[in-house]
């Protein structure tokens, strides 16, 4: 699924919960550059084999709400710029990310906001510093 919907800058809605994602090893910037996304239904991804995640929603400066509560990230080692630029989200539900496994963190959440960085530090007590992340 690797660059899939990339860069596809006029796409505001995208429903893809009725995508078999179940053998899917690498998610790599899947949704890069969709500036205008707005709305984005994952919520039926079964990533329980995906071991790439990064860049996966880079530059997606127009999505506010991402729930991605049902993610298995057992299995993933790269993560690095994952939200890079998603400057207007505001709600990121990543309550069950279990990142063990994950290597490569780096520019996780650049150019999101500050109040966005604080929550997310606020509902994953484990994590004491997005500096480099």
């Amino acid at each position: 699924m690797n660059w899939m919907f990339y860069d596809c800058s006029s796409l505001k809605y995208l429903n893809l919960s009725n995508f078999k994602t179940n053998n899917v090893k690498s998610m790599k910037a899947m949704l890069s550059k969709c500036i205008s996304l707005e709305e984005l239904d994952v919520s039926k991804f079964d990533t329980e084999n995906v071991i790439k995640m990064c860049e996966m929603f880079l530059g997606c400066k127009s999505l506010k709400k991402l729930d991605l509560s049902n993610f298995s990230t057992n299995k993933v080692t790269d993560m690095s710029e994952m939200f890079n630029g998603c400057s207007a989200l505001e709600e990121l539900n990543i309550s069950n990310f279990n990142t063990n496994n994950v290597i490569h963190f780096k520019k996780m959440f650049k150019n999101c906001s500050n109040d966005l960085k604080n929550k997310i530090k606020t509902q994953n007590k484990n994590i004491k510093s997005l500096k480099y992340i």
